[in-house]
């Protein structure tokens, strides 16, 4: 998988929310000032030559979908940020996220039992045992 750039990661992020779209329901969606219309069609076939999108044709138009999901690139693209910016560390992560938010004590527990919960609640619903 690759990375991709800003442009391409936002035209994925409305593709992500709207499952499937035309170019001009992207369009719709993107903030302004919004690009030409020919511009979102071109960074929809590059992300579509990269492997992240696919189409299905209605005559000249094409609807088009998303091939890899959200989640997937999340995890990519945050391992790929950490191995830069962090040598690969989550506690590296974490430690400077704690220091550049201010983070207490307090809150920095509080953020470890919100992500307990989760894992407990991901165990629970794939029906794994502690």
């Amino acid at each position: 998988m690759k990375e991709l750039t800003k442009a391409e990661e936002e035209i994925m992020q409305v593709l992500w929310k709207l499952d499937r779209a035309f170019v001009r329901d992207i369009l719709e969606e993107l903030p302004e000032p919004k690009p030409a219309y020919n511009t979102v069609s071109t960074i929809v076939r590059i992300l579509e030559t990269k492997g992240f999108v696919g189409h299905e044709a209605f005559g000249k138009s094409h609807q088009y979908f998303p091939l890899v999901e959200q989640d997937k690139y999340k995890s990519f693209f945050l391992k790929n940020f950490m191995s830069g910016y962090f040598g690969g560390s989550f506690e590296k992560l974490v430690s400077f996220f704690a220091k550049d938010n201010n983070l207490d004590v307090q809150e920095l527990d509080q953020l470890l039992r919100h992500v307990k919960q989760d894992l407990d609640e991901n165990e629970e619903s794939d029906g794994s045992t502690t």
